[in-house]
């Protein structure tokens, strides 16, 4: 969220400053852009590089972390006696 507020802030106070410079409004949007991108090229590389990190250790969990529903569903399974399996041959006589 940080990183977020950071880009946007990034981006939003050059294009502030080159509007009320009287710059028209879409060469002031691609300057702001381009400043915004180079600002935080560099002078975000920490918080970009813990976002990413976070979103890999996210994306790359060991084990999944198991929500409600999941052990609801479990606990239901488990409930239920198991049934025959379809694919079994049945014994012979």
């Amino acid at each position: 969220m940080t990183y977020t507020v950071l880009r946007l802030l990034v981006f939003a106070i050059p294009l502030a400053v080159l509007l009320l410079l009287g710059i028209v409004w879409w060469a002031s949007v691609i300057a702001a852009a381009l400043i915004g991108l180079c600002l935080s090229y560099i002078f975000l590389s920490k918080p970009r590089n813990a976002v990413s990190t976070d979103l890999y250790e996210v994306r790359h969990r060991e084990k999944p972390v198991p929500s409600v529903d999941d052990e609801v569903e479990d606990a239901a399974v488990d409930s239920v006696q198991p049934a025959a399996d379809s694919d079994s041959k049945p014994p012979a006589a």
